[in-house]
């Protein structure tokens, strides 16, 4: 038996934060050399932060990351000497940037491995500023190799991977394997997607199986900007996962594995070996750095445990564990990546004091409400505050702002007053009426007109409460959370500088129709009567007496259809109409809303593009800067031509 030990360590880095993210990873490593991990593994870029986006053209940027690295390094006692050190961050060689996994051991950093696949597509923009490594690269920073390359401890071979690389099937995993790796450690930053955490888990157990490897996978964790890292991290042995890590939090999880395991698979195994020799006879072996030092570090632990199944059978399957539903598992990843995405963006600017929220009453803003009370509960529950200190910091940490005008009904403004009361937030009460009427005054007599159109009269309320909550937040020092949802962004059915206004977006990239559902799930979840209220109220911007969004739109699910299949699916009009037909074959009013949705999407995109930051949770995002790229200024024609 060879036995090893592997540490998956989850730190929440801070983009250039240098001293402090080489710190986390720290705390953790001791923690991991302690308890005698061979190697510890820590997420992509740990050093400087993900992404760095434009940042890394600052040569001083990037030099103070490798100074980072040289005191994380000069940090390593004699604790360390048995441990292997997998750290991220960015590095110059030549005129060019490399996104490297670094590899400290035996009191020095051993080799750099660049990443290879640099994705452009979705929320990345990599190839912008980094230059690829590639097959057979060889060079040297500072003395330090830096190329395509495999590593032989006491333990073993061990391939490094930066995130991308092992999503291709033709990775450089097969040629590094194929050189001798048994280990192959990937570092990653990999974005929070609705659905792709059991796509990451096949994907993952399918390149362990193809190149009958050891596959130690590990993610960052926490929130950068709009993008939210879920943590957690996988070992697979061969096809047979053997670790699925917590994710959502920061701390580290370990696995014993047998590397023999791996020889003896391989041996047997005669597909695999006639592929590796038909490889090795056409090109060269991937260098492997070792020297007499590195084969003492890590040498396998005989006094390990062996990794038997928790059944203690090695024929029977284990008992699967009680799992929740699928649909309750989609609401609670949501909910917890927006937790993580919110106090991520609240904790790493530093320039905020509270949580705000426009609470008219709606369903928009009251899961808004709902998913920050949630977050700023578990961030009490980190602190271990007291019952009457974790009631005081949740009072204090979420400021409600009802704005009624005369539009806004008993019902709602009944439903915002419960709500905070059973969550036990702050409420503020401020009447926008009399600003409301001074505005249309002002405005009529500017233009000398004796009444205003339908959407102004609407849109200076929202206006109004726009400025008001731009000023509180002025005041107070608050994260203003913009309320709007990704169903009305897509059609504009927001006001320019008014409720389309804020610091950041929790929901503007969930669907109508996955609002709706989410609260459901809340209220399956805390029984609150309230929810049930909100639940039976009709969706209104109550920006007039009796308007109903459905009303003046189409209903949520035929709206939320065509959204999908134009704008994710890429489809014509034509054909859109077409399915939508078949999804509704008793609505009569199939073709009028869709040219209505065509005519309100292309109409909208000079709104959205001017929303404020939102949190990426799925495929189908409406932001222009990482996911929807749409010119502002177009001819919409060639999509109405049937």
């Amino acid at each position: 038996m060879r036995l090893v030990k592997i540490g998956l360590g989850n730190v929440d880095p801070t983009v250039g934060a240098f001293e402090d993210n080489v710190n986390r990873i720290l705390v953790q490593a001791r923690a991991m050399a302690a308890e005698g991990c061979h190697v510890a593994a820590f997420g992509e870029l740990s050093v400087s932060g993900y992404p760095c986006e434009d940042l890394v053209q600052w040569a001083a940027f990037v030099d103070q990351q490798g100074k980072a690295l040289d005191n994380l390094v000069a940090s390593l006692d004699d604790t360390f000497r048995n441990t292997v050190l997998v750290v991220g961050l960015t590095v110059h060689l030549d005129g060019s940037l490399y996104n490297v996994a670094a590899i400290i051991a035996g009191g020095r950093i051993v080799g750099m491995v660049p990443k290879e696949n640099l994705p452009d597509y979705n929320v990345f923009y990599e190839g912008r500023t980094i230059t690829p490594g590639s097959i057979g690269m060889s060079a040297k920073i500072r003395n330090i190799p830096i190329g395509d390359m495999i590593f032989e401890f006491g333990f073993g071979r061990m391939a490094t991977q930066v995130c991308e690389d092992i999503w291709r099937p033709d990775g450089p995993m097969v040629r590094r394997n194929f050189s001798g790796a048994e280990l192959d450690v990937s570092i990653n930053a990999s974005p929070f997607r609705l659905g792709a955490r059991q796509t990451r888990h096949e994907m993952i157990s399918t390149r362990a199986a193809d190149n009958l490897t050891t596959v130690a996978y590990v993610n960052l964790v926490g929130a950068q900007d709009s993008l939210v890292f879920e943590g957690g991290g996988y070992v697979n042995q061969c096809g047979r996962m053997m670790l699925d890590s917590e994710r959502g939090r920061e701390g580290y999880q370990t696995q014993v594995v047998d590397l023999d395991r791996v020889r003896r698979m391989r041996m047997e195994n005669t597909t695999w070996r006639h592929a590796r020799d038909q490889y090795l006879g056409a090109h060269k072996p991937v260098p492997v750095v070792t020297d007499d030092i590195l084969r003492k570090v890590a040498p396998p632990n005989g006094a390990l445990p062996y990794p038997f199944p928790k059944n203690r059978s090695f024929f029977l399957p284990e008992a699967d564990s009680p799992r929740a539903s699928a649909r309750y598992e989609y609401f609670q990843d949501l909910e917890m990546v927006i937790g993580i995405g919110m106090m991520g963006y609240f904790r790493k600017t530093g320039a905020f004091k509270r949580i705000l929220i426009a609470l008219s009453g709606g369903k928009d803003s009251c899961l808004t409400l709902m998913l920050a009370h949630k977050a700023v509960c578990k961030e009490a529950d980190r602190r271990k505050l007291a019952d009457d200190e974790r009631a005081a910091f949740i009072r204090d940490m979420v400021w409600c702002v009802d704005m009624p005008s005369d539009h806004n009904s008993t019902e709602t403004r009944g439903i915002t007053k419960r709500i905070c009361d059973d969550l036990g937030v702050t409420l503020k009460v401020s009447p926008i009426q009399e600003a409301v009427e001074k505005e249309r005054r002002a405005l009529m007599a500017l233009l000398g007109v004796s009444s205003l159109k339908r959407n102004t009269e609407q849109n200076i309320q929202a206006r109004v409460r726009g400025e008001r909550m731009q000023n509180i937040a002025n005041e107070t020092g608050g994260l203003w959370l913009q309320t709007s949802n990704m169903t009305e962004k897509a059609v504009g059915y927001t006001t320019v500088g008014g409720d389309m206004m804020g610091a950041l977006a929790l929901i503007a990239n969930l669907p109508k129709t996955v609002v709706i559902e989410f609260i459901r799930w809340y209220f399956e979840q805390t029984g609150l009567d309230v929810i049930h209220s909100l639940l039976d109220s009709k969706a209104s911007a109550e920006l007039e007496e009796g308007q109903e969004d459905e009303r003046d739109l189409m209903p949520f699910p035929v709206l939320d259809a065509m959204f999908a299949l134009f704008v994710g699916e890429k489809m014509s009009v034509c054909e859109v109409q077409a399915i939508v037909t078949q999804m509704w074959p008793k609505e009569e009013r199939v073709a009028e809303w869709t040219a209505l949705f065509v005519r309100l999407f292309f109409g909208s995109i000079f709104k959205w593009v001017q929303c404020p930051l939102s949190l990426h949770l799925g495929t189908l995002d409406l932001e222009r800067e990482r996911a929807l790229q749409l010119p502002v200024v177009q001819d919409r024609t060639w999509a109405e031509t049937i």
